[in-house]
């Protein structure tokens, strides 16, 4: 391969931009979160708590009879409580942070999957 004659290329695609644009916004995020932590978490409890209550509701309505609405209920809720307890914990911004997004796109995606 060393003594091919072909060039070289590179493979920066609209899917390596995407991900460059959402790692980008994701620090952006984080800097600014950790710079008023205390005022964000605050406001993101409240937020996540709804969010994850309404997923919480949807799959209750879904039945309690089905094992899987269950551990996804289980999940929902864990990861509400995971963000809870890190920021009455104050734990680091980014351990926050990344929980807060994670509860917050669990639930969304459970109440998506539950509406449509």
């Amino acid at each position: 391969m060393k003594n091919s004659m072909t060039l070289p290329v590179s493979h920066s695609s609209g899917k390596q931009k995407r991900k460059n644009f959402l790692i980008k916004h994701y620090h952006r995020l984080l800097n600014e979160f950790r710079s008023q932590q205390t005022g964000y978490a605050t406001i993101a409890i409240i937020g996540q708590s709804r969010l994850g209550s309404a997923a919480a509701m949807l799959l209750l309505m879904g039945g309690v009879q089905q094992v899987g609405n269950l551990v996804l209920l289980f999940f929902v809720t864990i990861l509400c409580l995971a963000f809870n307890g890190a920021v009455l914990a104050q734990l680091k911004a980014k351990t926050t942070f990344n929980l807060l997004i994670l509860s917050l796109l669990f639930s969304a995606i459970i109440i998506m999957a539950h509406l449509f």
